[in-house]
């Protein structure tokens, strides 16, 4: 087993979403620079390095530190250069910059929180076990879960149950926090865990999973930005690509493919005029081409080896 340096011995499991599909679909070339805009424990990168020679470039970026100490191990031995770089990929283009890089040759994305982040309790993502709420992705900012639950108004909560966790019973849910909140701070998981449990149907409760799924969802989406981060990415990674430069997207929620898909579509569409138009006014060209039509997803192997891929979505295009 692999430990990081500085975190007192806690290891970093990560079992690397749709590997061997992201490695193909990437089409590596040796001398090429590669993004892994999400590092997480490295599973991808690791794949990308080896890859790489002495004339490759392989930047990891992820806002936890925790990520980025666990990389610097596991990358050490590699010939190629690697950069690993603690920031939000929302800051590609700047991150690009700061290290003289005008173009890269691909870039992978496995988005959402990662296996360590909801394994380690005390970070508070998981509805399954008993900690303090955070769901902090980086832990040096001051906005967490807490704060959300214990300060945003009405509205605000509503609207991102609604949208973020799509959650049916936003409006009870939300009526019972501020029931609660007004007594005392709701300051752990299972105390919110509980709440949410008392705002639903009776009947609902033990069909298909945990009920406190899609708040916890939308909770950790908000305290991290997390679909704010991902339309900056989307905006700026076409223009940092090099023609024939792939791109490979990880989705795990309809919010996240969404976005994701309505970019690759956008871009790899000549023309976006409104069809009642008789002759093109728009002047849109396409700058990808659909390597995906359809997205692809876990081989039924994977799902049986590692649950947590069941929802994942791989989409991958081209710069042309």
């Amino acid at each position: 087993m692999i430990y990081c340096r500085g975190l007192e011995n806690m290891e970093f499991k990560h079992i690397p979403i749709m590997l061997s599909e992201c490695i193909e679909n990437l089409k590596i070339v040796p001398n090429g620079i590669y993004v892994d805009a999400t590092l997480g424990g490295a599973g991808h990168s690791l794949e990308i390095a080896k890859r790489l020679g002495k004339g490759g470039v392989l930047i990891g970026i992820d806002k936890d530190i925790n990520a980025i100490n666990v990389g610097r191990e596991r990358l050490k031995d590699f010939d190629c250069k690697i950069i690993l770089v603690n920031d939000d990929f929302r800051n590609l283009k700047k991150i690009l910059k700061e290290n003289n890089i005008e173009k890269i040759d691909g870039l992978l994305a496995d988005l959402g929180v990662s296996s360590h982040q909801i394994d380690e309790v005390k970070r508070g993502f998981s509805y399954s076990k008993n900690a303090k709420l955070d769901m902090r992705m980086n832990t040096s900012q001051s906005l967490d879960a807490a704060y959300v639950v214990n300060n945003y108004s009405e509205k605000d909560l509503k609207r991102i149950l609604y949208e973020y966790g799509e959650e049916s019973f936003a409006k009870s849910i939300v009526k019972n926090i501020l029931i609660h909140r007004k007594e005392k701070p709701i300051t752990t998981t299972f105390e919110l865990v509980k709440i949410i449990e008392d705002s639903v149907p009776k009947k609902i409760l033990h069909k298909g999973g945990s009920v406190a799924k899609k708040t916890f969802q939308a909770l950790r989406i908000e305290v991290n930005k997390e679909l704010d981060a991902l339309k900056n990415l989307l905006d700026d990674m076409i223009d940092c690509l090099n023609v024939g430069g792939r791109l490979c997207i990880i989705t795990f929620h309809s919010l996240e493919d969404r976005l994701v898909k309505n970019c690759f579509t956008l871009n790899s569409t000549n023309c976006i005029c409104p069809k009642s138009f008789p002759i093109c006014v728009c002047n849109h060209k396409a700058t990808l081409k659909l390597i995906t039509k359809k997205p692809i997803t876990p081989s039924k192997y994977e799902l049986l080896n590692n649950s947590r891929s069941s929802s994942s979505k791989l989409r991958v295009a081209e710069r042309i």
